[in-house]
């Protein structure tokens, strides 16, 4: 008699055990979430196989060879442009941001930094058929591959253009892949009361890369609370970046200044002892709302 083979896991089971895996590392507690990482099938969105699969793009001996679907099914990045350090994002990272914006069925989400769309397909899972997702992306050929993969979602809209320049009408949630200087003006005002906006304020790094820290936005009338959400090194949103806010922003990290963010002051007033990154017209700031 021969020993019987194991049962090889198929696919589905493989991508099972990567939501769980994705659900561990970002802590989460938001079922619709993770059921949302065991549907989508994540080297739909990666294009054709082999994948460079591995870790940050700026370091990019770290990543290796795979034409294997399951070794995407992990908390690891994928490669979409080595030449220009773009990848299809750390999973556990973007997971939990995505919690963060505390999303139901039929919210409007506007997702800037689409890629070719696998987040995306996250969002529209978890926002459900009611609700809607607007992306954009300013990689021509990312946003022509977001478009095709993300067919199967008649409530995904994908824009080719700068996201900043993208008007999605009031959101419930923004969700900002790519790093930043500032909030921008427009993605505060376009925040529906009680609304949340995640995104990553960075300074910059060789290749087109920032870090820095990823912060929720929350809008409570006309005024919005800021809260710290993880450290992060990612590429840069080159159009919303204000060359005499870096320095600022970065004094204020190394310092540890910034780990006291309250809010996001509007309004007009002399710089005092509570402004962390103090702009003519965005302030990051300690004082907590009232």
């Amino acid at each position: 008699m021969t020993a019987s083979q194991p049962d090889i896991p198929t696919i589905e089971q493989y991508r099972r055990f990567y939501a769980e895996e994705i659900a561990a590392s970002a802590n989460l507690d938001q079922p619709r979430l993770v059921e949302a990482f065991a549907r989508v099938s994540r080297e739909r969105f990666l294009g054709p196989a082999p994948w460079q699969v591995g870790g940050p793009m700026f370091l990019q001996n770290a990543f290796r060879t795979t034409s294997e679907p399951r070794d995407v099914y992990h908390n690891v990045a994928v490669a979409l442009k080595m030449s220009q350090s773009l990848n299809n994002g750390q999973p556990g990272l973007l997971a939990g941001w995505i919690a963060a914006l505390d999303l139901a069925e039929g919210h409007r989400v506007f997702h800037l930094g689409a890629g070719t769309g696998y987040f995306t397909a996250i969002l529209a899972e978890v926002v459900g058929p009611s609700g809607t997702v607007v992306a954009a992306e300013v990689e021509p050929d990312l946003a022509a591959m977001a478009s095709e993969n993300l067919r199967a979602y008649p409530n995904v809209t994908v824009h080719c253009a700068d996201g900043a320049a993208v008007d999605p009408g009031r959101c419930e949630a923004i969700l900002i892949n790519a790093g930043v200087t500032h909030p921008h003006l427009p993605w505060l005002h376009g925040l529906n009361h009680r609304a949340r906006m995640v995104l990553p304020l960075t300074t910059r790094m060789p290749q087109g890369w920032g870090k820095g820290l990823a912060i929720r936005i929350t809008r409570n009338q006309d005024r919005f609370a800021a809260e710290i959400l993880s450290m992060v090194a990612i590429y840069s949103c080159t159009s919303v970046r204000d060359a005499a806010l870096e320095p600022l922003l970065e004094k204020a990290m190394t310092s540890q200044q910034f780990m006291k963010l309250k809010s996001v002051r509007l309004d007009a007033h002399e710089q005092t002892d509570s402004c962390i990154v103090h702009g003519a017209k965005v302030c990051l700031s300690a004082a907590a709302l009232e």
